[in-house]
């Protein structure tokens, strides 16, 4: 099977695992963490283009997971994380892996924010070495093994 082919089966099976915890998934620390794990991938090469942030955005607008929350209360806090991270990459991600952190207690939270970086990451179809990276980083954050995930 085909790199491609194994990553959208994986992304595709992640959204399934995903949407079936769609009503453990309603704290506002799953809430922060998705949001700051988006942003993360978002700016997995150190910078957060244009580009990059509304394919993000229009990718958690349509995340069944996330409509637990209001699409406006989502978009502010993606565009907050994102902008600590354009003013200040280093610091913004140690900020941000801290918010990411704080659901590493609940597991069922924790490994979602993990399938909802790989989700967003590969919904264009290469999740790169960049975004693997940083996910594999918030598992650590999380204290979640890494190759539970491929990672």
């Amino acid at each position: 099977m085909a790199l491609w082919d194994r990553l959208k089966e994986s992304a595709t099976t992640m959204q399934s695992q995903l949407n079936a915890k769609k009503n453990d998934l309603k704290s506002g620390a799953f809430r922060d963490a998705s949001m700051a794990m988006c942003a993360l991938v978002a700016a997995a090469d150190g910078s957060v283009d244009a580009a990059e942030r509304q394919r993000v955005a229009a990718l958690i607008g349509t995340n069944e997971v996330l409509q637990n929350f209001p699409a406006d209360d989502l978009q502010q806090r993606f565009n907050d994380y994102c902008q600590k991270l354009t003013t200040d990459f280093d610091f913004g991600k140690v900020s941000i892996m801290q918010t990411i952190g704080k659901v590493a207690k609940k597991q069922t939270e924790a490994r979602a924010v993990i399938q909802i970086g790989i989700v967003i990451g590969g919904a264009d179809g290469d999740f790169d070495k960049d975004e693997r990276a940083i996910v594999r980083e918030a598992c650590f954050a999380l204290q979640i093994a890494p190759e539970e995930f491929d990672l």
